[in-house]
């Protein structure tokens, strides 16, 4: 079965690279030819190589929808009809891209690509973007929104952490543009970094699903961030709390894994966290307890099936794939004596959704870029 997954993802890839317009399909006709170039280009996997031209398609997605207000999921909790408004007038910076935290990481792309290729092609667009999107108006408004009386809680904790991933890649990049943007992008990355401060020491329990509220992929985007920018304060915080939450748990039942909608792996999720706040013998020590089989050169994880792109949570499990793919790379690029071999089987992951981002629907393509980027980025890092 596996074999079989990776055979159409390398079809779609090949086709892509003869037609960009033409949409692949999982049911399309290939001939014997084809299929023989697909086995080879993917047996081993090898790891998406991001080019200025893979660059180029994958800024597509954001842009395709950064500036699109509807269909839109507000997530409000409302205290009187006073504070129903169009997404664009609440959310000016945030508006597209079909919810709030979407957005977010949709820029998070833009700048990410941007800082890396900026020679692409499509890079005074995205330059544009971006200084029409985060102005300091427009994020003064954001920030205002925080304070109404109902939306204390909004998107806690996973649009919190995307802001700081934001700030985090505006801070690493040396450019005028970066440095215009992260100053009118302050005040809504220190209104987070407050809430992740006053919000963790009430949080008895670490959250454990596969969506948006799991407490251990937020504190590993948000730990990112404070040991880029030197926010100790937050780092402490953060690496006391995963040990409270995570430092005892054993036995992690990933094979109860995936459930229907996860964009997330409970159990890997915590792998991701525990790795950048242990020292590497106690991290060794509590993988031993916590996922002794991803030492094991024979570790295997089929990916996840997506049987409708066209729905919106089915689609998850294509960014279930991603986010796979950067713990396994994390822990190979970290300790590649114990865990290098997980890197063949990000690569198939990463394989069996990568071709899809390419003419998917509006379902998946809000977002799943973003995931994508991810991983690739993950992928290429050297520690």
């Amino acid at each position: 079965m596996k074999k079989k997954f990776l055979v159409i993802a390398a079809i779609a890839v090949i086709a892509c690279k003869g037609n960009d317009e033409a949409p692949v399909t999982e049911g399309m006709e290939t001939d014997s030819t084809l299929v023989d170039e697909a086995v080879a280009m993917l047996e081993p996997t090898q790891a998406v190589v991001l080019t200025v031209e893979e660059a180029n398609k994958l800024a597509q997605l954001p842009l395709n929808c950064i500036n699109v207000e509807y269909p839109n999921k507000l997530n409000q909790t409302l205290s009187g009809a006073g504070d129903i408004g169009e997404p664009k007038e609440l959310h000016p910076a945030f508006y597209g891209c079909f919810d709030w935290h979407s957005s977010v990481h949709a820029h998070w792309s833009l700048v990410s690509l941007l800082r890396k290729f900026p020679e692409m092609k499509k890079a005074e667009e995205i330059r544009e973007t971006l200084k029409n999107s985060l102005t300091a108006e427009n994020i003064r408004q954001e920030v205002k929104y925080f304070s109404r009386e109902q939306e204390g809680s909004f998107e806690r904790t996973y649009g919190w952490a995307w802001i700081l991933k934001l700030a985090e890649e505006l801070h690493t990049w040396e450019d005028p543009l970066a440095v215009e943007l992260r100053e009118n992008l302050q005040p809504l990355t220190d209104l987070m970094v407050q809430k992740f401060k006053e919000f963790l020491p009430k949080l008895n329990y670490s959250i454990r699903v596969g969506e948006h509220t799991n407490t251990a992929f937020a504190l590993a985007l948000a730990h990112d961030y404070a040991a880029t920018t030197g926010a100790e304060d937050l780092r402490l915080l953060i690496e006391k709390r995963a040990k409270d939450y995570y430092l005892n748990d054993d036995n992690c039942p990933i094979e109860w894994e995936p459930g229907g909608f996860d964009f997330l792996s409970p159990c890997l999720a915590e792998v991701d966290i525990m790795r950048r706040v242990l020292p590497k013998k106690t991290f060794n020590l509590w993988m031993k307890d916590f996922l002794p089989q991803l030492q094991s050169k024979d570790f295997a994880m089929e990916v996840a099936e997506v049987s409708d792109r066209t729905d919106g949570k089915l689609v998850h499990l294509d960014g279930l794939n991603f986010s796979r793919a950067w713990v396994f790379y994390g822990l190979a690029n970290q300790y590649p004596e114990q865990y290098g071999h997980l890197r063949t089987l990000a690569n198939e992951h990463v394989a069996y959704s990568f071709p899809n981002l390419v003419g998917d629907s509006y379902e998946g393509g809000h977002w799943l870029g973003s995931f994508a980027l991810y991983a690739i980025q993950e992928s290429n890092k050297k520690m």
